[in-house]
């Protein structure tokens, strides 16, 4: 007994990854042979910004004056302050931005989906949904997934144009940084390609968060507990992984890695 516990309990982790993977793997092939709704996935989407667009850019904006704020104090000791668009466009746009809001949409909207589906799950209504010859993950998880992969870009491109009006209200506002070189250094610093990357970080992070909220509240067991405990964990399991994917997405993207 004592030489199996060490073996069961490394198996715990194996076994979950195994069932995430099937449950990943029965979500694709929902999307790709179509057994899902494209109003419910509008519907999901809808209810998902009209939750999480307010808590981030109320956050983000705050976020981009702080910014503004130490990061004019910092270069204007090396009569460098004029590149403090420079320094919010870096940061706001490849990091911040996309980091910030799908930590947002995660603990407003994935907290959600995974007490909704939980729910769902204890009173046996995705059940009752394969009884009656719907396939649950189509019509339940697949429009919640799709949702997330369509609402976090969206926010995270709103959340990066709020961070930099942060920025620009104490650079141009507080300290009399002109208008004009403000954008300049900023549109000087910031392409396509960057914009891309962000809203590319914010489609990752959607569908990330997406898929662990619905496999959580999909699986959950043990009455209200249960859904607590699934609630928890897409919160916890959500940014943990939003910070450790969002270092290596960078470093793939902006060559962090030499």
């Amino acid at each position: 007994m004592g030489f199996n516990a060490p073996g069961a309990a490394a198996q715990g982790p194996i076994v979950g990854l195994g069932r995430f993977g099937a449950f990943a793997f029965s979500v694709l092939s929902a999307l790709v042979t179509g057994q899902w709704s494209p109003r419910e996935t509008l519907r999901q989407a809808s209810t998902l910004t009209a939750r999480c667009f307010l808590p981030v850019n109320v956050t983000i904006f705050p976020f981009g004056a702080v910014m503004g704020l130490q990061g004019m104090r910092i270069l204007d000791l090396f009569s460098a302050h004029h590149l403090v668009s420079s320094l919010l466009a870096q940061f706001i746009v490849q990091e911040l931005g996309p980091v910030l809001a799908a930590v947002l949409v995660a603990a407003q909207g994935g907290s959600s989906f995974a007490a909704e589906l939980g729910t769902m799950r204890i009173k046996d209504e995705i059940d009752a949904t394969e009884v009656m010859a719907v396939d649950p993950i189509g019509w339940h998880v697949a429009p919640r997934i799709l949702a997330m992969a369509l609402v976090v870009p969206l926010l995270t491109i709103i959340a990066n144009t709020l961070g930099l009006a942060g920025g620009w209200t104490v650079a141009v506002g507080i300290y009399d940084q002109p208008h004009g070189v403000f954008m300049a250094h900023l549109v000087e610093i910031i392409g396509l390609y960057d914009l891309s990357c962000s809203a590319l970080k914010g489609l990752f992070f959607g569908v990330l968060v997406g898929a662990i909220a619905t496999y959580r509240g999909f699986t959950a067991r043990g009455g209200a507990e249960g859904v607590g405990r699934a609630v928890n964990d897409t919160v916890v399991l959500s940014v943990v992984l939003i910070l450790v994917f969002n270092y290596l997405l960078s470093s793939l993207l902006y060559g962090g890695v030499s």
